[in-house]
C-alpha cells in the first residue's frame, strides 16, 4: 500500500479526492489547474492508470477500508471530497472514516436528498447535488433572463443578466435600481472590456451584463426585468 506522498509542512495542504468518476475527476483536474496538489483515490486500477500522468498523485485504494486510508495518512488532510455518490454505502462508510479521522472540511456528492441527509448526520460539512443543481440552474436561466445562475442553500443567489432597459445610459445612483429591487449589483461586464466592480457612479450601456446577488426571490425578480417581452396576441 502506498503511503502519503506529501510533507506535513506543506504551505498549501493537499486535498484528498475519493473517487475519479466524472465529478471527482472534474474537481481534481480543476484543483490541479489552480496549482493545488491533490491525492486522488479510486478502486479501479484502469482509472488510476488513466489519470496517473495528469493528476499530482493517484492511488488505487479502497476508501471504505480504514487501514488503507490510515496508511495513506488520511489524518494529515484538512480537506477532502467524496465523489462516490452512485455507491451510497461506500460513500457513507468513507464519510464515517474521514469524520472519525478528524478531516476538518469534507465535501461529498449526494445522489438524493436522503443520501445527503445521512451524510450531514454523519458530520460531512458540505453536500453537493450536481445533477439537481445543474438542472435547477438551467431552468432558472430558461425562464429568468439569466445567462448564469448559482443558488446557495440559505436562500441566496448570484446571477449574471443583461442590464434592464431602465438602467441603460444611467449610473446606479441615477436609476436607484439596487435600492428599489433589494439586490446588490456586484459588477458590470462590457463587451470587449474587463469586468469592473459596480460603483454608484458606474454608467451602464445597453449591451452591458450585470452580476447581481441577494435573496433568491429578489434576484429572480430583478433578472426578469431584462427578459424580452412577448408579442401580444391580438386574436
Amino acid at each position: 500500500m502506498a503511503s502519503n506522498p506529501f510533507r506535513r509542512d506543506d504551505d498549501s495542504p493537499p486535498v484528498l479526492i475519493v473517487g475519479l468518476g466524472r465529478f471527482g475527476y472534474s474537481v481534481a483536474r480543476s484543483l490541479v489547474a489552480m496549482g493545488q496538489e491533490v491525492l486522488a483515490l479510486d478502486g479501479d486500477a484502469a482509472i488510476v492508470q488513466r489519470y496517473s500522468d495528469e493528476l499530482t498523485h493517484v492511488v488505487q485504494a479502497d476508501s471504505t477500508d480504514p487501514e488503507a486510508l490510515e496508511q495513506l495518512g488520511v489524518r494529515t488532510f484538512a480537506k477532502a471530497v467524496i465523489s462516490t455518490a452512485s455507491d451510497v454505502e461506500a460513500s457513507v462508510l468513507t464519510a464515517m472514516i474521514l469524520v472519525e479521522a478528524g478531516v476538518q472540511d469534507i465535501w461529498a456528492k449526494a445522489s438524493s436528498r436522503e443520501h445527503g441527509m445521512i451524510l450531514q448526520r454523519i458530520g460531512v460539512h458540505h453536500i453537493s447535488y450536481p445533477e439537481r443543481q445543474a438542472g435547477e440552474a438551467v431552468a432558472h436561466m430558461i425562464v429568468g433572463g439569466m445567462s448564469q445562475y448559482l443558488e446557495f442553500e440559505d436562500d441566496f443567489a448570484i446571477a449574471r443578466t443583461m442590464a434592464p432597459r431602465e438602467q441603460w445610459d444611467k449610473t446606479f445612483e441615477e436609476s436607484g435600481l439596487r435600492a428599489r429591487y433589494g439586490v446588490t449589483v456586484v459588477g458590470v461586464k462590457r463587451i470587449g472590456e474587463d469586468f469592473v466592480y459596480a460603483r454608484p457612479d458606474t454608467l451602464v450601456h445597453p449591451q452591458d451584463e450585470l452580476v447581481v446577488s441577494g435573496p433568491t426571490r429578489l434576484v429572480e425578480t430583478f433578472c426578469a426585468l431584462s427578459k424580452p417581452s412577448l408579442p401580444k396576441d391580438h386574436h
